[in-house]
Protein backbone atom coordinates (compact mmCIF):
# COMPACT_ATOMS: atom_id res chain seq x y z
CA UNK A 1 0.00 0.00 0.00
CA UNK A 2 1.52 3.70 -1.23
CA UNK A 3 1.75 6.35 1.24
CA UNK A 4 -0.31 9.51 1.05
CA UNK A 5 1.40 11.76 -0.90
CA UNK A 6 -0.27 14.86 0.98
CA UNK A 7 -0.15 15.77 4.91
CA UNK A 8 -3.39 15.32 6.97
CA UNK A 9 -3.93 18.73 7.91
CA UNK A 10 -3.03 19.74 3.60
CA UNK A 11 -6.13 21.32 2.45
CA UNK A 12 -7.51 22.21 -1.14
CA UNK A 13 -7.90 25.86 -2.16
CA UNK A 14 -12.06 25.45 -1.89
CA UNK A 15 -11.86 23.51 1.59
CA UNK A 16 -9.11 26.09 2.91
CA UNK A 17 -11.08 28.81 4.28
CA UNK A 18 -12.25 29.37 7.55
CA UNK A 19 -15.28 28.74 8.68
CA UNK A 20 -18.01 31.19 7.49
CA UNK A 21 -15.59 32.63 5.48
CA UNK A 22 -15.86 32.44 1.06
CA UNK A 23 -12.15 33.63 0.62
CA UNK A 24 -8.81 31.27 0.22
CA UNK A 25 -6.20 32.81 2.58
CA UNK A 26 -3.78 30.80 -0.06
CA UNK A 27 -4.83 32.47 -3.22
CA UNK A 28 -4.63 35.62 -1.46
CA UNK A 29 -1.51 35.66 -0.41
CA UNK A 30 -0.48 34.71 -4.25
CA UNK A 31 -2.30 37.75 -5.28
CA UNK A 32 -0.77 40.22 -3.15
CA UNK A 33 -2.97 42.80 -3.00
CA UNK A 34 -3.52 43.32 0.89
CA UNK A 35 -7.45 43.87 1.44
CA UNK A 36 -8.43 42.28 -1.53
CA UNK A 37 -9.80 38.79 -2.11
CA UNK A 38 -9.70 36.15 -4.99
CA UNK A 39 -13.26 34.74 -5.55
CA UNK A 40 -11.78 32.71 -8.94
CA UNK A 41 -9.33 31.55 -11.24
CA UNK A 42 -9.66 30.41 -14.38
CA UNK A 43 -7.52 29.90 -17.75
CA UNK A 44 -9.15 31.99 -20.41
CA UNK A 45 -9.79 31.22 -24.47
CA UNK A 46 -6.49 33.29 -25.49
CA UNK A 47 -4.48 30.69 -22.66
CA UNK A 48 -4.14 33.51 -20.21
CA UNK A 49 -5.50 34.08 -16.84
CA UNK A 50 -8.20 35.42 -15.57
CA UNK A 51 -8.37 35.82 -12.06
CA UNK A 52 -12.21 37.59 -10.08
CA UNK A 53 -11.22 39.55 -7.54
CA UNK A 54 -13.38 41.94 -5.31
CA UNK A 55 -13.13 43.69 -1.64
CA UNK A 56 -15.16 42.41 1.17
CA UNK A 57 -18.47 44.15 2.16
CA UNK A 58 -18.72 47.02 4.46
CA UNK A 59 -20.50 50.38 5.88
CA UNK A 60 -20.55 53.24 3.09
CA UNK A 61 -20.77 56.61 3.81
CA UNK A 62 -21.60 59.12 1.27
CA UNK A 63 -18.45 60.87 -0.59
CA UNK A 64 -20.71 64.20 -0.26
CA UNK A 65 -22.83 64.42 2.57
CA UNK A 66 -21.72 61.36 4.69
CA UNK A 67 -25.17 59.78 5.28
CA UNK A 68 -24.95 55.69 5.31
CA UNK A 69 -25.39 55.04 1.19
CA UNK A 70 -26.95 51.97 0.63
CA UNK A 71 -25.68 49.38 -1.69
CA UNK A 72 -26.60 48.24 -4.73
CA UNK A 73 -24.48 45.46 -5.74
CA UNK A 74 -21.72 45.29 -7.57
CA UNK A 75 -20.39 45.65 -11.29
CA UNK A 76 -17.47 43.46 -12.92
CA UNK A 77 -14.40 46.10 -14.56
CA UNK A 78 -11.53 44.34 -16.19
CA UNK A 79 -8.18 45.21 -15.73
CA UNK A 80 -4.58 44.31 -16.94
CA UNK A 81 -2.52 42.93 -14.43
CA UNK A 82 0.76 42.05 -14.24
CA UNK A 83 2.20 38.79 -15.72
CA UNK A 84 2.36 35.45 -14.10
CA UNK A 85 4.27 32.65 -15.27
CA UNK A 86 5.01 33.39 -19.04
CA UNK A 87 0.95 34.03 -19.02
CA UNK A 88 -0.62 37.85 -19.35
CA UNK A 89 -3.34 38.19 -16.84
CA UNK A 90 -7.17 39.52 -16.90
CA UNK A 91 -7.63 40.93 -13.81
CA UNK A 92 -11.61 41.19 -13.15
CA UNK A 93 -12.25 43.52 -10.22
CA UNK A 94 -16.03 43.13 -8.92
CA UNK A 95 -16.46 46.59 -7.87
CA UNK A 96 -19.28 48.07 -4.96
CA UNK A 97 -21.70 50.17 -6.17
CA UNK A 98 -23.93 52.80 -3.66
CA UNK A 99 -26.81 55.23 -3.77
CA UNK A 100 -27.10 57.65 -1.35
CA UNK A 101 -30.38 57.99 0.45
CA UNK A 102 -30.60 61.78 1.32
CA UNK A 103 -32.77 63.67 -1.69
CA UNK A 104 -31.24 66.93 -1.29
CA UNK A 105 -27.46 65.06 -1.75
CA UNK A 106 -26.09 65.73 -5.54
CA UNK A 107 -24.16 62.51 -5.59
CA UNK A 108 -26.99 59.65 -6.23
CA UNK A 109 -25.21 56.43 -7.42
CA UNK A 110 -21.54 56.14 -7.00
CA UNK A 111 -18.48 53.51 -6.78
CA UNK A 112 -15.78 52.32 -5.27
CA UNK A 113 -12.50 53.67 -4.99
CA UNK A 114 -9.40 51.72 -4.62
CA UNK A 115 -6.29 53.46 -5.96
CA UNK A 116 -4.14 50.47 -4.86
CA UNK A 117 -6.15 48.46 -7.43
CA UNK A 118 -6.81 50.90 -10.49
CA UNK A 119 -6.87 54.26 -10.88
CA UNK A 120 -10.37 55.36 -12.02
CA UNK A 121 -11.52 54.68 -15.48
CA UNK A 122 -8.05 53.06 -15.63
CA UNK A 123 -7.44 50.25 -18.04
CA UNK A 124 -4.38 48.65 -16.51
CA UNK A 125 -4.38 47.74 -12.66
CA UNK A 126 -1.76 50.13 -10.27
CA UNK A 127 1.00 47.81 -9.85
CA UNK A 128 0.98 46.77 -13.65
CA UNK A 129 1.56 50.35 -14.44
CA UNK A 130 4.07 50.54 -11.90
CA UNK A 131 6.08 47.22 -13.40
CA UNK A 132 6.01 48.62 -16.96
CA UNK A 133 8.10 51.91 -15.41
CA UNK A 134 10.52 49.92 -13.59
CA UNK A 135 11.02 47.68 -16.68
CA UNK A 136 11.73 50.91 -18.83
CA UNK A 137 14.14 52.17 -16.25
CA UNK A 138 16.24 48.96 -15.28
CA UNK A 139 15.35 46.36 -17.71
CA UNK A 140 15.60 48.27 -21.00
CA UNK A 141 12.79 47.28 -22.25
CA UNK A 142 10.08 49.20 -25.09
CA UNK A 143 6.86 49.72 -25.00
CA UNK A 144 5.98 47.43 -27.99
CA UNK A 145 7.35 44.17 -25.90
CA UNK A 146 5.71 45.15 -22.32
CA UNK A 147 2.64 45.33 -24.15
CA UNK A 148 2.87 41.80 -25.53
CA UNK A 149 3.61 40.19 -22.28
CA UNK A 150 0.69 42.48 -20.75
CA UNK A 151 -1.39 41.01 -24.00
CA UNK A 152 -2.95 44.22 -24.95
CA UNK A 153 -1.94 47.30 -27.06
CA UNK A 154 0.74 49.93 -27.12
CA UNK A 155 -1.68 52.52 -26.68
CA UNK A 156 -2.85 50.78 -23.74
CA UNK A 157 0.41 50.78 -22.22
CA UNK A 158 1.41 54.21 -23.30
CA UNK A 159 -1.92 55.52 -21.83
CA UNK A 160 -1.05 53.79 -17.84
CA UNK A 161 2.52 55.32 -17.72
CA UNK A 162 2.73 58.87 -19.33
CA UNK A 163 0.60 60.21 -16.46
CA UNK A 164 3.06 58.40 -13.82
CA UNK A 165 6.34 59.17 -15.67
CA UNK A 166 4.95 63.01 -16.13
CA UNK A 167 4.22 63.16 -12.37
CA UNK A 168 7.72 61.53 -11.25
CA UNK A 169 9.67 64.43 -13.93
CA UNK A 170 7.25 67.22 -12.26
CA UNK A 171 8.80 65.21 -8.62
CA UNK A 172 11.73 67.68 -7.23
CA UNK A 173 12.63 65.37 -4.79
CA UNK A 174 14.98 63.44 -7.18
CA UNK A 175 17.00 66.31 -7.14
CA UNK A 176 18.15 65.57 -3.21
CA UNK A 177 21.19 64.35 -1.63
CA UNK A 178 23.01 64.78 -5.40
CA UNK A 179 26.53 65.25 -4.39
CA UNK A 180 28.08 64.18 -7.37
CA UNK A 181 26.91 65.59 -11.05
CA UNK A 182 27.66 64.23 -14.21
CA UNK A 183 26.87 65.76 -17.85
CA UNK A 184 27.25 64.95 -21.30
CA UNK A 185 25.58 65.09 -25.02
CA UNK A 186 23.11 63.19 -26.59
CA UNK A 187 22.11 62.65 -29.84
CA UNK A 188 18.25 61.67 -29.89
CA UNK A 189 17.76 61.01 -33.59
CA UNK A 190 19.27 61.70 -36.83
CA UNK A 191 16.66 62.98 -38.53
CA UNK A 192 15.17 66.65 -39.19
CA UNK A 193 14.59 68.97 -36.44
CA UNK A 194 11.33 69.02 -36.83
CA UNK A 195 9.00 70.24 -33.83
CA UNK A 196 6.89 67.70 -32.07
CA UNK A 197 3.94 69.98 -32.57
CA UNK A 198 4.30 69.52 -36.16
CA UNK A 199 4.76 65.90 -36.28
CA UNK A 200 8.72 65.94 -35.95
CA UNK A 201 10.83 64.53 -33.34
CA UNK A 202 12.20 67.89 -31.77
CA UNK A 203 15.37 68.73 -31.36
CA UNK A 204 18.40 66.49 -32.10
CA UNK A 205 20.93 67.30 -29.76
CA UNK A 206 20.60 67.37 -25.75
CA UNK A 207 22.30 67.74 -22.59
CA UNK A 208 21.69 64.72 -19.85
CA UNK A 209 22.20 65.34 -16.01
CA UNK A 210 23.41 62.15 -14.28
CA UNK A 211 23.56 61.43 -10.25
CA UNK A 212 26.72 60.15 -9.66
CA UNK A 213 26.13 60.28 -6.42
CA UNK A 214 27.20 56.95 -3.50
CA UNK A 215 24.46 55.21 -1.45
CA UNK A 216 25.19 54.34 1.69
CA UNK A 217 26.42 50.59 0.34
CA UNK A 218 29.51 52.97 -1.37
CA UNK A 219 27.56 52.44 -5.14
CA UNK A 220 26.88 54.70 -7.50
CA UNK A 221 23.37 55.45 -8.49
CA UNK A 222 23.67 56.44 -11.84
CA UNK A 223 20.50 57.65 -12.79
CA UNK A 224 19.65 60.37 -14.67
CA UNK A 225 18.19 63.62 -13.33
CA UNK A 226 17.46 65.48 -16.92
CA UNK A 227 17.42 65.93 -20.25
CA UNK A 228 17.38 69.27 -21.85
CA UNK A 229 17.37 70.61 -25.41
CA UNK A 230 20.60 71.99 -26.81
CA UNK A 231 24.45 70.52 -26.79
CA UNK A 232 26.09 73.98 -25.20
CA UNK A 233 27.09 75.29 -22.41
CA UNK A 234 24.08 77.56 -22.07
CA UNK A 235 21.90 74.80 -22.02
CA UNK A 236 23.71 73.07 -18.95
CA UNK A 237 24.60 76.49 -17.31
CA UNK A 238 20.53 77.69 -17.18
CA UNK A 239 19.58 73.86 -16.24
CA UNK A 240 22.04 74.40 -12.90
CA UNK A 241 20.41 78.03 -12.49
CA UNK A 242 16.77 76.88 -12.54
CA UNK A 243 18.09 74.47 -9.11
CA UNK A 244 18.73 77.21 -7.51
CA UNK A 245 21.66 77.44 -4.57
CA UNK A 246 20.23 74.48 -2.43
CA UNK A 247 21.12 72.47 -5.29
CA UNK A 248 24.39 73.74 -6.48
CA UNK A 249 25.91 74.08 -2.76
CA UNK A 250 25.69 70.55 -2.46
CA UNK A 251 27.47 69.45 -5.64
CA UNK A 252 30.68 68.33 -4.46
CA UNK A 253 32.06 67.15 -7.35
CA UNK A 254 31.17 67.68 -10.92
CA UNK A 255 32.31 65.56 -13.96
CA UNK A 256 32.34 66.21 -17.88
CA UNK A 257 33.71 65.13 -21.28
CA UNK A 258 36.21 67.54 -23.08
CA UNK A 259 34.27 70.37 -23.88
CA UNK A 260 35.15 73.48 -22.60
CA UNK A 261 31.17 74.90 -22.91
CA UNK A 262 29.91 72.82 -19.81
CA UNK A 263 33.23 74.00 -18.67
CA UNK A 264 32.57 76.97 -18.15
CA UNK A 265 29.24 76.25 -16.96
CA UNK A 266 30.62 74.49 -13.88
CA UNK A 267 32.86 77.72 -13.58
CA UNK A 268 30.22 79.85 -13.16
CA UNK A 269 27.51 77.81 -10.95
CA UNK A 270 29.37 75.41 -9.34
CA UNK A 271 32.07 77.12 -7.96
CA UNK A 272 33.03 75.28 -4.85
CA UNK A 273 32.70 71.79 -6.94
CA UNK A 274 36.01 70.18 -8.66
CA UNK A 275 35.56 69.65 -11.98
CA UNK A 276 36.67 66.35 -12.92
CA UNK A 277 37.13 64.26 -16.49
CA UNK A 278 35.03 61.06 -16.74
CA UNK A 279 37.00 57.93 -17.19
CA UNK A 280 34.90 56.78 -20.40
CA UNK A 281 36.55 60.25 -22.32
CA UNK A 282 39.61 59.89 -20.66
CA UNK A 283 40.31 56.74 -21.69
CA UNK A 284 38.69 57.53 -25.08
CA UNK A 285 41.68 60.43 -25.46
CA UNK A 286 44.46 57.97 -24.63
CA UNK A 287 43.25 55.53 -27.42
CA UNK A 288 43.01 58.30 -29.63
CA UNK A 289 46.65 59.05 -29.18
CA UNK A 290 47.35 55.50 -29.66
CA UNK A 291 45.81 55.42 -33.31
CA UNK A 292 47.17 59.23 -33.92
CA UNK A 293 51.35 57.81 -32.92
CA UNK A 294 50.50 54.69 -35.29
CA UNK A 295 49.12 56.40 -38.21
CA UNK A 296 52.13 59.01 -37.78
CA UNK A 297 54.55 55.99 -37.84
CA UNK A 298 52.60 54.77 -40.57
CA UNK A 299 53.41 57.68 -42.91
CA UNK A 300 56.46 58.11 -41.79
CA UNK A 301 57.91 54.70 -42.44
CA UNK A 302 55.77 53.81 -45.78
CA UNK A 303 54.66 56.77 -47.04
CA UNK A 304 51.41 55.73 -47.25
CA UNK A 305 48.15 54.60 -45.26
CA UNK A 306 47.95 51.11 -43.75
CA UNK A 307 47.89 48.24 -46.26
CA UNK A 308 46.50 44.71 -45.20
CA UNK A 309 50.39 43.18 -44.79
CA UNK A 310 51.92 46.19 -43.07
CA UNK A 311 52.78 45.51 -39.28
CA UNK A 312 51.49 48.05 -37.76
CA UNK A 313 47.90 47.93 -39.29
CA UNK A 314 47.72 44.15 -38.31
CA UNK A 315 47.67 45.35 -34.52
CA UNK A 316 45.82 48.86 -34.71
CA UNK A 317 42.90 46.42 -32.90
CA UNK A 318 45.09 44.68 -30.49
CA UNK A 319 46.31 48.64 -29.76
CA UNK A 320 43.07 49.59 -28.59
CA UNK A 321 42.18 46.53 -26.28
CA UNK A 322 43.00 46.18 -22.78
CA UNK A 323 46.66 44.65 -21.77
CA UNK A 324 44.61 42.24 -19.12
CA UNK A 325 42.47 40.72 -22.19
CA UNK A 326 45.24 39.58 -24.69
CA UNK A 327 45.80 36.12 -24.84
CA UNK A 328 49.14 34.55 -26.05
CA UNK A 329 49.08 35.02 -29.67
CA UNK A 330 48.08 38.21 -29.03
CA UNK A 331 50.37 39.43 -27.37
CA UNK A 332 53.23 37.67 -30.07
CA UNK A 333 51.29 40.03 -32.34
CA UNK A 334 52.48 42.93 -30.64
CA UNK A 335 56.00 41.62 -30.11
CA UNK A 336 56.38 40.76 -33.61
CA UNK A 337 54.44 44.32 -34.95
CA UNK A 338 57.04 46.46 -32.47
CA UNK A 339 60.14 44.31 -33.62
CA UNK A 340 59.62 44.80 -36.99
CA UNK A 341 61.20 48.45 -37.08
CA UNK A 342 63.24 50.61 -34.99
CA UNK A 343 60.40 53.58 -35.02
CA UNK A 344 57.81 51.32 -34.14
CA UNK A 345 58.76 51.79 -30.43
CA UNK A 346 57.15 55.05 -30.27
CA UNK A 347 54.02 53.02 -30.81
CA UNK A 348 55.37 50.52 -28.22
CA UNK A 349 55.57 53.90 -26.08
CA UNK A 350 52.55 55.63 -26.54
CA UNK A 351 50.50 52.31 -25.76
CA UNK A 352 52.27 51.55 -22.82
CA UNK A 353 50.95 54.87 -21.39
CA UNK A 354 47.50 54.22 -22.30
CA UNK A 355 47.74 51.26 -20.59
CA UNK A 356 49.00 52.82 -17.40
CA UNK A 357 46.10 55.23 -17.67
CA UNK A 358 43.31 53.06 -18.07
CA UNK A 359 44.80 50.98 -15.68
CA UNK A 360 44.77 53.72 -12.68
CA UNK A 361 40.97 53.77 -12.49
CA UNK A 362 40.17 50.72 -10.89
CA UNK A 363 42.71 51.44 -8.29
CA UNK A 364 41.70 50.56 -4.43
CA UNK A 365 43.77 53.55 -3.61
CA UNK A 366 44.12 56.86 -5.14
CA UNK A 367 48.14 57.14 -6.60
CA UNK A 368 48.48 53.30 -6.65
CA UNK A 369 47.23 51.17 -9.79
CA UNK A 370 46.41 47.28 -9.60
CA UNK A 371 48.99 44.89 -9.83
CA UNK A 372 48.47 42.78 -13.17
CA UNK A 373 50.38 40.25 -13.60
CA UNK A 374 50.92 39.92 -17.24
CA UNK A 375 50.73 44.02 -17.67
CA UNK A 376 53.12 44.93 -14.83
CA UNK A 377 55.39 41.23 -14.99
CA UNK A 378 55.66 39.94 -18.69
CA UNK A 379 55.14 43.61 -20.60
CA UNK A 380 56.54 46.46 -18.93
CA UNK A 381 56.19 49.84 -19.65
CA UNK A 382 58.47 50.09 -23.05
CA UNK A 383 57.14 46.89 -24.92
CA UNK A 384 58.28 44.84 -26.25
CA UNK A 385 61.13 44.14 -23.38
CA UNK A 386 64.86 45.85 -24.35
CA UNK A 387 66.47 42.51 -23.89
CA UNK A 388 64.69 41.48 -27.06
CA UNK A 389 66.36 42.28 -30.78
CA UNK A 390 68.52 44.76 -31.70
CA UNK A 391 69.80 47.09 -28.98
CA UNK A 392 67.99 50.55 -29.13
CA UNK A 393 67.79 53.82 -28.19
CA UNK A 394 66.31 55.70 -24.92
CA UNK A 395 62.31 55.70 -25.69
CA UNK A 396 62.74 59.30 -24.56
CA UNK A 397 65.18 59.98 -27.73
CA UNK A 398 62.70 57.62 -29.91
CA UNK A 399 59.48 59.86 -28.97
CA UNK A 400 61.97 62.84 -29.03
CA UNK A 401 59.93 64.84 -26.23
CA UNK A 402 56.32 63.75 -24.93
CA UNK A 403 55.08 67.06 -26.97
CA UNK A 404 55.51 65.35 -30.38
CA UNK A 405 53.49 62.45 -28.71
CA UNK A 406 50.30 64.75 -28.61
CA UNK A 407 50.86 66.32 -31.55
CA UNK A 408 49.64 65.79 -35.31
CA UNK A 409 50.67 67.88 -38.11
CA UNK A 410 48.13 68.19 -41.42
CA UNK A 411 50.16 66.15 -43.69
CA UNK A 412 49.70 63.53 -40.94
CA UNK A 413 46.07 63.27 -40.58
CA UNK A 414 43.83 60.72 -42.49
CA UNK A 415 43.23 61.69 -46.59
CA UNK A 416 41.48 60.23 -48.59
CA UNK A 417 42.88 57.37 -50.75
CA UNK A 418 43.04 59.59 -54.05
CA UNK A 419 45.03 61.97 -52.62
CA UNK A 420 47.68 59.47 -50.93
CA UNK A 421 51.19 59.53 -51.82
CA UNK A 422 52.28 55.97 -53.27
CA UNK A 423 55.81 54.56 -54.32
CA UNK A 424 54.23 52.68 -56.81
CA UNK A 425 55.27 53.54 -60.56
CA UNK A 426 52.69 55.45 -63.04
CA UNK A 427 50.68 52.77 -65.21
CA UNK A 428 52.38 52.42 -68.54
CA UNK A 429 50.85 53.60 -71.64
CA UNK A 430 48.00 51.59 -72.72
CA UNK A 431 47.16 51.77 -76.61
CA UNK A 432 44.18 52.75 -77.86
CA UNK A 433 40.97 50.23 -78.43
CA UNK A 434 38.19 51.00 -80.98
CA UNK A 435 34.99 51.74 -79.51
CA UNK A 436 32.21 49.62 -80.18
CA UNK A 437 29.51 51.81 -82.55
CA UNK A 438 26.19 52.19 -81.81
CA UNK A 439 23.75 50.27 -84.17
CA UNK A 440 21.37 52.18 -86.46
CA UNK A 441 17.64 51.91 -85.83
CA UNK A 442 15.05 49.73 -87.23
CA UNK A 443 13.45 53.10 -88.64
CA UNK A 444 16.96 54.43 -90.35
CA UNK A 445 15.75 54.34 -93.47
CA UNK A 446 13.04 56.44 -93.16
CA UNK A 447 14.85 59.16 -90.84
CA UNK A 448 17.60 59.72 -94.05
CA UNK A 449 17.37 63.35 -95.75
CA UNK A 450 16.27 63.24 -99.58
CA UNK A 451 18.24 65.22 -101.66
Amino acid sequence: MSEPTARDDARSCTCSAHVGSRYCDRCDLLLGLNGVHVIAVEVSGDGGLRVVVETPASPMGCRECGVLARARGRRDVALVDVPSAGRAVQLVWRKRTWRCLEPACPTGSFSEVEKSIARPRALLSTRAAWWAIGQLRREHACIEGLARQLGTTWKTVWRAVEPLLVLMAADPARFNDVTALGVDEHIWHHVRTKPVDHGGRGPKELTGMVDLSRDQHGRVRARLLDLVPGRSGRAYGDWLKARGEAFTSRVEVATLDPFHGYKNAIDDELEDATAVLDAFHVIKLGTSVVDEVRRRVQQDTLGHRGHRDDPLYRIRNILRAGAEKLTDRQWARLSTALDARLEHEEVGLAWSVAQRLRLAYPAPEAGRGPQDRRAAHQHPAVLPSPGAGPPRPHPEEVARGPARLLRHRPLQQRRHRSHQRTDRAPPTHRPWLPQPQELPAQDAAHRRRTR
